[in-house]
């Protein structure tokens, strides 16, 4: 019995003070992202093997971030930075960042763009210039497997979030690591908080940054103990230990010994109680989440529901049990998989993922809204398949994808000649009007982008993703929300700020689309000029008479001038800061559709350098960039 004790107390010994400075040696997330790829002999590989060099042998005291960038052309240009966690020292930041190079180049062997999070760091390499600029994707959520039983602990865990958040930014221009902890003695257990930014961002885009990954905090850790998000241009973290260093003074020899001695003892120990509350506590999340959809799903209300029905043994042979090969991408809800009914119909197989940050609540409302549409520039849902924990969306296969895998592609947007960017224009106004006034409900989409605008065989646009949409009643037009969800970028300053939504929300992320579209530029996080969005590049050109030079230059010879004003103009119309001043969608389709339509003057965008909101782009005199 005494040996026994002794175990168990130097076990939690151990446990403890690993928790304190913990592991650099395994990755919270990699994620290998974009289509470009490099050969292991091209001139990418030689600039990426000069850019880990530069980073780690600029890891310094004083230095735990730093960016560098390296070749000449297109093809050859890598830009790559780090991110030590503020409180480390110089040698673990330099183990951690050296770990992060290896994995990465073992792992992302042949994808131009990568990022790797560790507890105590983060490191990045891109074929595109990411320095200076506010990134809110990929994002990376984490949490703790135990769970608090404190009602209202999201509500208190958002609040020290917040004021931590305040905090940091209040000082933001006076400290030079943009990083701030904060411990709140919170009953029953303490709560350690921390929040950093990447420092070439600006405080307000840190603010925006940390207030999205707060965001995220009541679908994901409403009960847990711990949890982290990860963004690439900030993170935040809370525990109920103390996970990073006191700024104090180190922690002695004696506990070193300690933590050596106790590890040996029970490692075996902690390896199998872990595996055994881990999976009880997963099995029992994935359980009621489960029988939470089911609550939530009101299979009264869809008087076809019983018709849609998928068997899973259906799915897992037209996916070839949801092979790698097969995988068409990964959503929010999940993985995405290309299948073949028996009868040869093509089918995209869309699978909750069983560690998905979407929950019930979002998984039900795609249900509960794709059910009720039926339009040609609306994605068709062809069943579900609801067995066990499994929980799977069966919709058409779209062939072409997503509109921003060929539109911001440099090889692949000359598929898109100006009449089939004006006709997905059109269909996409279309399919909104029908959403927002002929549907038997009015449906608020509130995620319009590129990337949820899906291509057929023949370039139609069909509006997919609807788990963020608002179903209205017919009389309701606006609501308002706490939780802020959609793609900076392309959401209303109305939304951004006070968290209220309508259809002139929507019409405001169109309005961006037609601008991205016409221009074949992204409008989030994007530089055309220098200190210059895209909605300042636009508003520059209409202002100046020469909106034509926002048109992407592969256009020239396929494109009708007319068109291409008269696309700039109404994109103008919707993004404008005032939501009283945007037209209605079917305003919108009568001006798109019709050449005697007359068109009002617009008014400064949203979100432009003048205006009342600053931009989020800013010109910047580093040798490392463009």
């Amino acid at each position: 019995m005494i040996m026994w004790r002794l175990t168990v107390l130097l076990c939690m010994l151990s446990l403890l003070s690993n928790r304190i400075i913990e592991a650099t040696k395994n990755p919270v997330n990699v994620t290998c992202f974009g289509t470009s790829t490099f050969t292991p002999n091209s001139t990418y590989k030689a600039s990426l093997d000069l850019v880990f060099s530069s980073l780690l042998s600029n890891i310094t005291s004083k230095n735990y971030f730093y960016k560098y960038s390296a070749g000449h052309s297109s093809n050859d240009v890598v830009y790559g930075s780090f991110l030590c966690r503020g409180d480390l020292t110089t040698g673990k930041c330099k183990a951690c960042v050296d770990n992060a190079t290896q994995d990465m180049t073992r792992i992302c062997s042949s994808h131009k763009e990568s990022i790797i999070w560790y507890d105590q760091c983060m490191v990045r390499y891109s074929n595109k210039n990411f320095f200076n600029r506010m990134e809110l994707e990929p994002h990376v959520i984490g949490t703790n497997a135990e769970n608090t039983q404190e009602p209202n602990f999201i509500v208190k865990l958002q609040d020290i979030m917040n004021h931590l958040v305040s905090a940091m930014v209040r000082h933001y221009q006076s400290s030079a690591k943009k990083f701030a902890t904060k411990m709140v003695k919170y009953k029953p257990f303490p709560i350690y908080s921390l929040a950093d930014c990447t420092p070439d961002i600006s405080a307000v885009d840190c603010s925006i940054c940390l207030k999205k990954a707060i965001s995220y905090l009541p679908n994901c850790c409403s009960e847990k103990i711990g949890g982290r998000i990860l963004l690439p241009s900030c993170s935040i973290r809370y525990e109920n230990y103390p996970f990073y260093r006191s700024q104090e003074g180190g922690h002695g020899h004696h506990a070193v010994w300690l933590r050596v001695t106790a590890a040996v003892v029970c490692s075996v120990f902690n390896m199998v109680v872990f595996s055994i509350v881990f999976c009880f506590f997963r099995r029992k999340r994935l359980k009621k989440r489960s029988s939470r959809i089911d609550e939530l799903l009101d299979r009264s209300k869809f008087s076809n529901i019983e018709s849609l029905q998928f068997s899973l043994s259906t799915v897992k042979a037209a996916t070839n049990n949801f092979s790698p090969d097969n995988k068409l991408g990964e959503g929010g809800f999940g993985a995405v998989y290309k299948g073949t009914l028996p009868n040869g119909q093509e089918i995209a197989a869309k699978r909750l993922s069983k560690c998905s940050g979407q929950g019930a609540e979002e998984f039900k409302n795609e249900i509960e809204s794709v059910t009720k549409l039926q339009h040609r520039n609306l994605v068709r849902l062809l069943g579900l398949c609801f067995e066990g924990e499994e929980k799977i969306l069966v919709y058409e296969f779209v062939p072409n994808r997503s509109l921003d895998y060929i539109l911001f592609d440099a090889g692949k947007k000359d598929q898109l000649d100006w009449s089939r960017r004006y006709k997905i224009i059109v269909g996409i106004a279309r399919g909104l009007l029908y959403l927002h006034e002929d549907s038997r409900l009015r449906i608020i989409h509130r995620d319009l982008k590129a990337s949820n605008v899906l291509l057929d065989g023949d370039m139609n646009p069909r509006i997919s993703d609807f788990g963020t949409a608002r179903i209205f009643g017919v009389d309701q037009i606006e609501g308002s929300t706490k939780r802020i969800v959609g793609t900076y970028g392309y959401m209303s300053p109305e939304y951004v700020t006070f968290g209220n939504f309508s259809v002139k929300s929507d019409v405001f992320s169109f309005g961006v689309l037609v601008l991205e579209i016409i221009s074949s530029k992204r409008n989030s996080s994007s530089k055309i000029e220098c200190g210059r969005g895209l909605l300042d590049t636009a508003w520059r050109q209409w202002s100046q008479g020469t909106p034509v030079e926002l048109m992407d230059p592969a256009l020239k010879e396929s494109c009708s001038v007319n068109e291409v004003i008269r696309g700039v103009h109404i994109g103008l119309l919707c993004v404008q800061e005032d939501m009283e001043d945007r037209p209605t969608m079917a305003r919108v389709v009568a001006m798109l559709t019709s050449d005697t339509t007359s068109l009002p003057m617009p008014q400064q965008p949203a979100f432009t350098n003048s205006s009342g909101i600053q931009s989020h782009a800013s010109c910047s005199t580093s040798s490392n960039q463009l």
